[in-house]
């Protein structure tokens, strides 16, 4: 049983991307390789008879080539405005909640268990399951009620890459910020820095590497290109994502798509360290 773990220093980092790409690469090298995340907040679900998870997993999914189940994403928010989410459980809908109550009467409790529920089955029956955090581990006003990051990572024994957006600007600072700001009991899990949607010339950021590497004691695992890719965006801040049919016709699409990901990440970071992360 491994597990590693994709957190972001903020949203937007590419966290969904890299786990994407990653449950592709280690399924191509015979892994039996499952995704998870705890936690998402999306309107755009993949949708069955049965369940209705966030997308983002189900596109994970058919990188890892495991079956789609609600245990990929066993809570999933659909946002309605003033606050309040529609509350999927499993998969189902369970009841709307209001921000304050889903934080203070529901994550820490039935939430956490939810989650941990899961979280063990995938584990029981995968090889490697690839966690994707949510937002960022340092929003110091949420962490008692974060169970997308830290807390997850913990259940999990994953080891975490943490991941930022250089083509925002800013990327050394929030790197170095977001550690300091992690409670100190999970900074342990943190066993390297990926740069993501860089564009100029990488020996320009080396110099940095060995700053970051004295300040943190982390490692850099690599810097992924600026590249535009033909996946279905999640709903998010700045995203346009449209609705999508599941047919045969648009899964082979993701399919290629999702090689040609997995091809651009797997010349980019040291796929050996994160190997040796499992070990």
């Amino acid at each position: 049983m491994k597990s590693l773990m994709i957190q972001g220093t903020s949203s937007g980092a590419g966290k969904t991307t890299l786990v994407a790409a990653l449950c592709r690469i280690f399924s191509d090298k015979g892994y039996r390789v499952a995704p998870f995340k705890s936690q998402n907040m999306s309107n755009f679900a993949y949708v069955t008879p049965e369940f209705e998870i966030s997308r983002a997993q189900a596109i994970q999914a058919i990188g890892a080539r495991c079956n789609i189940t609600s245990d990929l994403n066993p809570i999933l928010l659909k946002p309605i405005g003033n606050y309040n989410s529609f509350v999927y459980l499993n998969g189902k809908c369970y009841k709307k909640m209001h921000a304050k109550d889903y934080y203070e009467k529901f994550v820490n409790t039935q939430g956490i268990k939810i989650a941990s529920k899961s979280l063990n089955l995938l584990q029981t029956n995968f090889d490697l399951v690839i966690l994707e955090g949510a937002g960022s581990p340092a929003e110091i006003n949420l962490q008692k009620f974060d169970i997308a990051n830290m807390k997850i990572a913990q259940k999990a024994s994953a080891s975490v890459i943490l991941i930022s957006d250089i083509d925002k600007g800013g990327s050394f600072a929030s790197l170095v910020g977001t550690m300091a700001l992690t409670e100190k009991k999970y900074r342990k899990f943190v066993k390297g820095f990926v740069f993501n949607k860089f564009r100029g010339d990488i020996d320009m950021l080396k110099p940095g590497f060995n700053k970051l590497k004295k300040l943190t004691n982390i490692p850099v695992l690599g810097v992924i290109p600026l590249m535009t890719l033909n996946l279905p965006e999640e709903d998010s801040f700045n995203a346009k994502p449209q609705n999508m049919v599941w047919n045969k016709k648009n899964i082979s699409k993701i399919d290629n798509e999702l090689n040609r990901l997995a091809e651009t990440v797997k010349s980019s970071i040291d796929i050996k360290s994160i190997e040796k992360m499992l070990k």
